[in-house]
């Protein structure tokens, strides 16, 4: 049998080139050899959103750029973690298993304690339940579905540890093996994508590229990315630019080996440079453009793929939930 993997997407709007490359891509790839399961994080999203109109477009258009990038609803589950409330009675069942000094260590709420700290506020300040019980509910995500592989970067790593140790909490109790353990599975994501400015790709550092940024201001955004102050004339250096670090997520091995090559000669500009990276990224980009923008403006039928996926996982959920209600005496 095929091996389970399952991805959560948080909706934060439309995604970036380092999403794509990082993310969307190899989860997408994933799904040629395991028994994918997608599913909108919008109660994770929560934590941090507060606007109930902004999260409604936020979820549609993560929604449909996932799609317009080759998700499959006909061969893959796809749902709304919201609309899936077995989620959520399985949180309930996990926090009577989960130590609260595991939850000490959760790498998002020890970053804000230090935020806090390094300001002279109050080390709870802006702490809500929501964000230090977020690990116990993205184990929940992936318990429910019986998950054996869960793509993440390295900062996730660590939630699907605590997923494992939750797992192995409930099943030692029991005396069985009610939750599969998941493994967690390196993706590119790992290998940071730079930005305009040379730093990580991030929305918070305002040095992205949106994935489907018009022609027009895809090539202004390319032409802005930070470069050295070399001439024309002289040898680059492939290995330290931005523009060529970013030119081999989208160019054939092929291309690659050409436009290194210009580097290590001399006689190309930046400009140039920048110019090949737009007609690759351009080229990859076009198709996912127009058929994103499609679907956007088609918001019905998003919702319709994403109430049929939910459908279809509250069957799975359901049957996960009756099992584990007889083995904890409440059924």
């Amino acid at each position: 049998m095929k091996k389970i993997a399952l991805t959560g997407i948080k909706p934060t709007g439309i995604p970036h080139i380092g999403n794509y490359i990082g993310a969307i891509q190899p989860a997408l790839k994933l799904a040629e050899s395991c028994e994918a399961r997608y599913f909108i994080a919008d109660y994770h999203a929560l934590n941090s959103c507060k606007d109930p109109q902004e999260i409604r477009k936020m979820t549609l258009e993560i929604a449909a750029a996932w799609l317009a990038c080759g998700l499959d609803p006909s061969q893959t589950l796809v749902y709304k973690q919201s609309q899936v409330p077995q989620t959520f009675e399985l949180l309930t069942i996990l926090l009577a298993f989960t130590p609260k000094g595991l939850m000490n260590r959760a790498h998002a709420y020890k970053a804000m304690l230090q935020n806090n700290s390094e300001a002279g506020r109050d080390p709870d300040d802006g702490v809500n339940m929501g964000l230090y019980t977020y690990p116990v509910l993205m184990a929940a995500d992936i318990l429910l579905f019986d998950t054996d592989l869960v793509p993440v970067g390295n900062d996730q790593f660590q939630h699907v540890e605590m997923a494992v140790d939750i797992a192995q909490s409930f099943n030692y109790v029991y005396g069985t093996e009610a939750f599969r353990l998941p493994q967690p599975l390196a993706t590119q994501f790992s290998k940071t994508l730079l930005g305009l400015d040379g730093r990580k790709m991030s929305k918070s550092y305002g040095n992205t590229i949106p994935l489907f940024a018009p022609e027009k201001e895809l090539r202004k955004l390319i032409m802005k990315i930070v470069t050295n102050s070399q001439t024309i004339d002289e040898p680059k250096d492939p290995d330290s630019c931005n523009v060529f670090s970013i030119y081999q997520s989208f160019a054939s091995p092929q291309q690659v080996s050409a436009l290194r090559q210009r580097y290590l000669e001399g006689g190309m500009g930046w400009g140039h440079a920048k110019q090949e990276l737009f007609e690759v990224m351009n080229t990859q980009i076009a198709p996912l453009r127009e058929k994103y923008f499609e679907l956007i403006s088609r918001p019905n039928d998003i919702n319709e793929i994403l109430e049929e996926g939910s459908r279809k996982a509250r069957i799975i959920a359901q049957n996960k939930i009756n099992q584990l209600r007889q083995l904890v005496g409440i059924d």
